[in-house]
């Protein structure tokens, strides 16, 4: 049995942990209205650029573009963002979960024989992805200077960098695995696809305005006007994915933060609790000796 002094020490400790998980859960916070600004300041920007690609596609002019080019897929590139910290609870385990799953739809899409190459963003699911480099024609590809903490800049150039291994026919297809963020206690995981982007979803943003298409007089021309908005679309594409894997990281650790404050201030009051019933028996034990002692006299 713990004595008294043991149990006096392990509340201290316990108090020490659970003001420390709460001092984490209100920077994981503040970081959290951080990038729900960042998210508020991009989606005006992005709207206006999916708008503009809209009503030159819902205009029915001819236009090409390399980047929305479909081919046979043979080669298959999945971005998988993850975190670089821990202490965010299961959130890698679920995006690690999604990409093997999101792994066999791909193979049973395109055929088992096809190549897959991951690009993973973040140091925890890097471990997670590295074990599967080998593995069922999987290989595991590591960008220097990228992770979860990158800036707008690194996000712009591993972007190109992707673009880059499109365009030259290194890849077919390239799709993003990520935790989408609806809210601080929601988040949701989502597998969207970059490259060749879907001409569908910009046609659809301007689906709705195909008849004021009619006052529009595109200048230089319609297909160089689309080829110079949709590398910018995609760089915000990218941007909004990075900043919502940021904002749905901290969002996983306020909760799991949450979950341990809970846990701690519980085992605190069941260790005050034995120490005040330990406290007490000792207490009556020293009295039952006085007594005894005043008895034998």
């Amino acid at each position: 049995m713990a004595t008294l002094r043991e149990l006096k020490t392990r509340i201290g400790s316990v108090a020490s942990s659970e003001k420390i998980t709460g001092a984490m859960k209100m920077i994981s916070s503040a970081k959290v209205h951080k990038f729900e600004r960042q998210m508020r300041e991009l989606l005006p920007f992005k709207n206006q650029l999916q708008t503009i690609m809209g009503h030159i596609l819902s205009a029915g002019v001819e236009f090409r573009s390399p980047l929305i080019a479909d081919r046979e897929v043979k080669r298959v590139g999945v971005v998988v963002y993850g975190s670089d910290d821990g202490l965010c609870g299961a959130y890698n385990l679920n995006i690690f979960k999604q990409l093997l799953v999101e792994l066999n739809d791909i193979r049973s899409r395109y055929g088992s024989g096809v190549e897959i190459t991951l690009y993973p963003v973040g140091k925890k699911i890097f471990k997670a992805c590295w074990k599967l480099d080998s593995t069922g024609n999987i290989s595991v590809r590591k960008i220097e200077g990228v992770d979860s903490k990158m800036d707008g800049a690194k996000v712009d150039a591993f972007t190109e960098t992707l673009r880059a291994d499109f365009t030259s026919g290194e890849l077919d297809l390239i799709e993003v695995v990520y935790m989408r963020y609806l809210s601080i206690s929601r988040q949701r995981l989502a597998v969207d696809q970059l490259f060749p982007v879907r001409a569908d979803l910009l046609l659809a943003e301007g689906a709705d305005k195909a008849d004021e298409n009619q006052l529009y007089i595109f200048e230089p021309d319609p297909n160089e006007i689309f080829n110079t908005v949709l590398p910018m679309y995609v760089l915000s594409m990218m941007q909004e994915i990075t900043i919502e894997n940021c904002a749905s990281e901290q969002a996983a650790r306020v909760m799991a933060m949450q979950s341990a404050n809970d846990n701690a201030h519980k085992l605190q009051e069941q260790l005050q609790l034995e120490y005040n019933k330990l406290r007490q028996q000792s207490i009556t034990t020293e009295l039952l000796d006085i007594l005894g002692g005043q008895v034998e006299r």
